[in-house]
């Protein structure tokens, strides 16, 4: 289960819709996972996304946190933040931020994106800091503007079954992952969305995090705001969902 918000955070992590006129948005799913054949409840995950201006620009900020419910702390205990600072006008990352603490997997990390390479300073428990340079693509993407970019994707002018690609940037390392459109679906009991017609998509990447093929969907309102509004996930210990609860975009 390590790791296990790498998943989370590719589908959902950011909350930015339109970056033309950035809005604050908050976002609240519940997590999931099969235990004994029954999707037990387990972990809260919120994510906000607000404008930040600095002295010299004004980025997006995305922060996800994730946290298990006390009761299952003793059991596999989880408090995680993402964070990113993603450039309004070019939808290129800037910086990411990363502390997460997963059972016994413990580790602070953050790029600083500029000139085709990524500036990483990682800590692991109970190793000394870490600082690498490594080189990245144009393209490349952080966990969040990759889904930033998807969001913003024409779905009319995309075919069900066409698959996008995509490089992101983790654990100081370039890996390639795609997402395969999957036509259009309506879903019920959507939190305070309540039933909303959805994109669906497929992900996979080459990671040992996902596993199979069409197992890892995720769907998001085919509207305006893009809001992600349930993942569904395998992983080599099990499965589950992430479940929207709460959606306020202001």
């Amino acid at each position: 289960m390590k790791k296990f918000f790498l998943i989370i955070a590719v589908f959902i992590f950011t909350g930015i819709s339109n970056a033309q006129n950035i809005k604050n948005e908050k976002f609240v799913y519940v997590g999931s996972y099969n235990m004994s054949g029954l999707m037990t409840q387990f972990a809260q995950i919120t994510i906000q996304t607000k404008p930040i201006t600095t002295s010299k620009k004004t980025f997006i900020h995305s922060s996800l946190i994730a946290t298990t419910y006390t009761k299952w702390d003793t059991f596999f205990k989880i408090r995680d933040l993402y964070e990113s600072y993603v450039d309004p006008v070019t939808y290129k990352p800037s910086m990411y931020k990363r502390n997460t603490l997963e059972g016994n997997y413990r580790k602070t990390e953050k790029y600083v994106f500029s000139n085709g390479k990524v500036t990483s300073t990682s800590t692991r428990m109970g190793s000394p800091e870490v600082t690498k340079t490594f080189p990245v693509g144009a393209s490349t993407n952080d966990i969040v503007t990759a889904v930033l970019r998807l969001r913003k994707m024409d779905f009319n002018k995309i075919r069900a079954g066409q698959i996008i690609t995509f490089v992101i940037a983790f654990d100081n390392k370039e890996f390639p992952a795609s997402v395969k459109f999957m036509g259009k679906e309506t879903l019920k009991n959507l939190g305070n969305l309540g039933t909303k017609e959805c994109y669906k998509l497929s992900i996979a990447a080459n990671t040992k995090a996902l596993r199979g093929n069409d197992k890892n969907v995720f769907w998001m309102t085919a509207d305006t705001n893009r809001i992600p509004v349930l993942i569904q996930f395998s992983i080599p210990v099990g499965t589950g969902q992430v479940k929207l609860t709460n959606a306020i975009v202001n």
